[in-house]
């Protein structure tokens, strides 16, 4: 299945970014923010600031399976404060960034709109692209369909225990890039880069020229360039949101900036 030549938001595809980025020698670096948490959209203007290549808006989900301790705090704060789906996405419009947005939930809240609509919603929100963190590629068809026709790259994730056969079907059919889960477990900061971080990234570049980016328990600048010894780049989630919670928006671009450097640097 191949996406339309119209998909990406403002800033047109994020494949195409990505791989721009990607073949001019840079690793990529695209960090997740909490939606609807305060002060989030500066959060993500100062992290697109300090050298993010895309960004991830996490839609708040009362029941996740995928998100650590600490987005689950986020997330949890957001919810209680009345943020919605639609809430998230009416002020996602108003960012300016300069570079391609994603969404990241939970199938849920898809398949309760539907699936059209749901990808409608993401394309009025300018948003690129989308991770549907619980829904296996095996079951995706009808929103990779739904996503394809509405220009929204519908972002796959490979699991260490993605089977071999398996595997090149899942790359050939993510959109935007690959998303390589580095261990099996939720997301959050760990002391050492899994094993399985760099395994996984491997096993998809040998089977697709699509960007791979390693994502869920990077913890530091140093694990992020180990893991990008491998991958094309990384996604970088509850250290953001951490210190979004613990020191605000401003604190954001300082962190990414210190990811950024690293990356740059080796």
């Amino acid at each position: 299945m191949s996406a339309p030549d119209t998909a990406g938001g403002p800033y047109g595809s994020m494949e195409s970014h990505l791989r721009a980025r990607r073949d001019g020698g840079a690793k990529l670096l695209i960090p997740y923010v909490t939606g609807g948490y305060p002060g989030w959209m500066r959060a993500v203007e100062a992290a697109a600031a300090a050298g993010a290549d895309a960004i991830e808006i996490g839609i708040p989900f009362s029941d996740p399976v995928i998100d650590g301790p600490v987005i689950q705090r986020a997330s949890t704060a957001a919810l209680d404060a009345g943020v919605t789906p639609a809430s998230v996405l009416e002020e996602a419009r108003d960012l300016d960034t300069g570079v391609p947005h994603a969404v990241m939930t939970y199938y849920n809240l898809c398949h309760h709109q539907g699936h059209e609509r749901f990808a409608a919603a993401l394309t009025e929100a300018a948003v690129s692209a989308a991770i549907l963190a619980d829904l296996p590629y095996v079951e995706a068809g009808g929103w990779l369909e739904a996503a394809a026709e509405a220009g929204i790259e519908a972002i796959l994730l490979a699991a260490p225990t993605t089977p071999e056969h398996r595997l090149a079907e899942l790359c050939a059919a993510s959109r935007g890039f690959v998303y390589a889960v580095g261990l099996l477990g939720v997301t959050g900061e760990r002391a050492a880069l899994a094993r399985t971080a760099t395994e996984i990234a491997g096993r998809c570049k040998a089977v697709t020229d699509r960007p791979v980016l390693t994502g869920v328990g990077i913890g530091s600048p140093e694990q992020a360039v180990e893991a990008c010894e491998v991958a094309d780049g990384v996604a970088i989630g509850s250290a953001v949101v951490r210190t979004l919670m613990a020191d605000g928006p401003e604190a954001v671009g300082d962190l990414v900036a210190t990811y950024r450097s690293a990356l740059d640097h080796g």
